[in-house]
């Protein structure tokens, strides 16, 4: 899947703070500004004794990058964390409008990139450590790179996303993938497609580590997976809450007139006071002592 070609070390440090969830990127702003600005306080000696000039030239260069980077890294860390926040808001609200969409065609619309936001969050409602690596370059044009615990300590797994709606996936992207999980010692792989494969990837496929995820099943897993986070205790729980807070404790007034009971506020769901409170006795229907309310 093709990238946009990177401008600047800025924008590569924003994307790689960007990776990490948004909190990371707030902690590195802070641990950042904190060390650099101990470099930039630090006192430059004035005069060198013979030998000592070298060191001294060092201190001051790192002394004025310390400077400015003190107030430069920070901001790109947070950049980073905003757009970290962003992504992860975003890929919540594209799985959203995916699992409760009807139509059959739900994933034809959407960018390359907002198809990789909608496979990782997939994968996460799954249960996997997702990492974005922007596809393409050295890594075979892996897209996200999983892992999962397991009992041999953590799997990885790696995905390759292709948004091709004209055209069915072949075998030569699933080989590729192939090749590049034997390389890399990942424990198996997934090619997921808004399309579909032809007949000779799914036979490559067939009886290797080689998951293929076409549009409908990836549209089915979604909505399985979003189902049942809906259907967590913790959401159970949250949506059978009320609204508002349950009525307090019915106020005592004082003791019935017959029986000294205390006694409760009542309606008067019948006879001509119907919808009238009144104070009636806790006993009742042994004791049916009334009282006006003032």
């Amino acid at each position: 899947m093709a990238r946009r070609g990177k401008t600047s070390p800025a924008e590569d440090i924003m994307d790689l703070v960007a990776m990490l969830p948004w909190w990371v990127g707030v902690v590195l702003a802070l641990v950042s500004y904190l060390l650099l600005h101990g470099v930039a306080s630090q006192q430059v000696v004035a005069t060198a004794q013979p030998g000592q000039v070298g060191a001294m030239v060092t201190q001051t260069l790192w002394k004025t990058l310390a400077s400015v980077g003190q107030y430069i890294l920070p901001i790109l860390c947070l950049g980073g964390a905003g757009m970290s926040a962003w992504r992860r808001r975003a890929r919540q609200n594209l799985v959203t409008d995916v699992a409760q969409s009807k139509a059959t065609d739900a994933l034809d619309g959407m960018s390359w990139r907002e198809f990789e936001m909608l496979v990782g969050e997939g994968f996460r409602l799954q249960g996997y450590q997702v990492v974005e690596t922007g596809g393409g370059g050295a890594d075979g044009g892996v897209d996200l790179v999983l892992t999962k615990p397991g009992k041999n300590g953590g799997e990885k797994f790696l995905v390759q996303c292709k948004q091709w709606r004209a055209f069915k996936v072949g075998v030569d992207a699933v080989r590729e993938l192939y090749g590049v999980m034997a390389a890399r010692g990942a424990t198996g792989g997934f090619v997921v497609t808004s399309g579909r494969f032809t007949d000779e990837a799914i036979s490559f496929a067939s009886g290797r580590n080689v998951n293929l995820i076409d549009g409908p099943k990836l549209l089915g897993l979604i909505r399985q997976a979003k189902a049942r986070i809906d259907r967590s205790p913790a959401r159970a729980a949250a949506a059978a809450a009320p609204a508002v807070p349950p009525n307090p404790a019915p106020m005592l007034a004082a003791s019935c007139p017959l029986c000294s009971k205390p006694m409760v506020r009542r309606t008067a769901k019948r006879g001509a006071n119907a919808g009238g409170e009144f104070w009636g006795c806790t006993g009742y229907p042994a004791c049916r002592g009334t009282r006006p309310i003032a």
